[in-house]
């Protein structure tokens, strides 16, 4: 990944890939011109070893290239946002009438999309929930088919904030059932922003198309904003044509922070899951925390214990944790924080803890709020690089 895609010396043998500020490109002749638009509008299909020539600042290929090795993906596609990659996504594969099954709970943008704007376009989404297992899934599948053509099963794993878990080779055998007249089935989609692409890899697991909040971990340093969405090349045509017309891409500049980043992406994940498996430890001893939904504790007999095993690399460094009391003795532990910042987001650098129920999720009504999980007691907490011994006297001393 380190080197992948570039060549020093067809760039004034600048040690890392530079970055152009520049809007276009100057073509050598018109032909030239022809044929780069041919390949980027799809009109015919690269020549041996011909590759595409630059027209205008809105691809970013070479980081692709490496987010695709990451992903363990054909190709790769990069966006200004992690929203601009799954509405992109969705929207070019969700047609009038169509169907969404989703998992429950899913990021606050996500779930604004699924349940307020695109039913504006005659686009019906069905959730299930996700410790609702396997069953919950199969019973929303069941219940879409009645209400129109299937675009697309759309999973959150794990779930953003409740860390619950989706099986997704379950997924796919019941997607392998599911066909449109024209012989194509939906296409199962999944966003890995919580442990990806470190601690879990979904297209190895049955997914189709697997799309990141690139602003999160891969960035992993709060200074940018970005999305991915990996899969096979021809599924990612329509959402290449998409984001094209769209403008969803991701800027010249975002794309050479991302490059850097992505050089201590390993470093950065795995000594954030070591710093928050030892505050997770601290949090499960604490007389004022009720309940700690963190991945690494899921007992012997709970059903997602053997979907984490098998399709999780780890337990990543972002869960959450119940204190007792109410939405006040919440707010009191999250005011009193001192290293650990209070500010939403997540895969940082830094330590930052939040209250899904009050900001993420705030648009979720109340009673949809309590069924999936995120309670008023609900903290989420971010676990970044620095001394795990720091955070764990820091929240020590918020919760007494």
């Amino acid at each position: 990944m380190m080197g992948y895609g570039y060549d020093p010396f067809l760039s004034e043998r600048s040690l890392k890939p530079p970055v152009f500020h520049t809007s276009t490109f100057v073509f050598r002749s018109a032909q030239d011109g022809k044929e780069f638009f041919e390949l980027a509008y799809g009109l015919r299909q690269k020549r041996p070893n011909e590759e595409p020539g630059l027209i205008y600042s809105r691809i970013n290929e070479m980081l692709e290239d490496r987010l695709a090795i990451w992903d363990q993906a054909e190709a790769s596609l990069v966006f200004a946002s992690g929203m601009a990659a799954i509405s992109t996504t969705l929207w070019a594969y969700a047609r009038p009438g169509s169907v969404i099954i989703h998992s429950g709970p899913v990021y606050g943008g996500t779930d604004f999309l699924l349940k307020k704007i695109l039913p504006q376009f005659g686009v019906t989404s069905i959730a299930f929930l996700s410790e609702g297992g396997n069953r919950a899934m199969e019973e929303a599948v069941g219940s879409a088919r009645s209400k129109g053509p299937i675009a697309a099963l759309y999973i959150e794993t794990p779930a953003n904030p409740t860390n619950g878990m989706v099986d997704l080779e379950r997924a796919r055998e019941i997607v392998s059932g599911l066909h449109a007249p024209d012989g194509k089935r939906p296409v199962i989609v999944v966003d890995n922003t919580m442990l990806g692409p470190i601690y879990q890899t979904p297209l190895a697991h049955g997914a189709d198309l697997v799309v990141t909040s690139l602003t999160k971990y891969v960035g992993g340093h709060s200074d940018l904003i970005a999305g991915g969405c990996s899969g096979a090349a021809a599924l990612l045509e329509p959402i290449r044509g998409m984001r094209t017309i769209l403008g969803t891409m991701c800027d010249p500049h975002t794309g050479w922070l991302l490059m850097c980043s992505l050089e201590t992406l390993k470093l950065r994940m795995t000594a954030a899951a070591d710093g928050a498996c030892k505050v997770a430890d601290f949090l499960n001893t604490h007389p004022k925390v009720t309940s700690v939904w963190y991945l690494g504790f899921l007992p012997e007999g709970h059903p997602d214990r053997p979907v984490f095993e098998r399709q999780c690399k780890g337990p990543g460094s972002t869960f959450s944790f119940e204190v007792t009391g109410g939405e006040a003795e919440a707010f009191a532990v999250l005011d009193r924080l001192k290293v650990i910042k209070l500010a939403v987001s997540l895969g940082g650098t830094e330590t930052l803890a939040s209250h899904p129920a009050a900001m993420t999720h705030s648009d979720i009504p109340e009673e949809e709020r309590l069924r999936l999980g995120i309670t008023p007691t609900l903290i989420c907490i971010s676990v970044g690089i620095e001394d795990p011994d720091d955070l764990i006297e820091d929240l020590n001393q918020a919760l007494a």
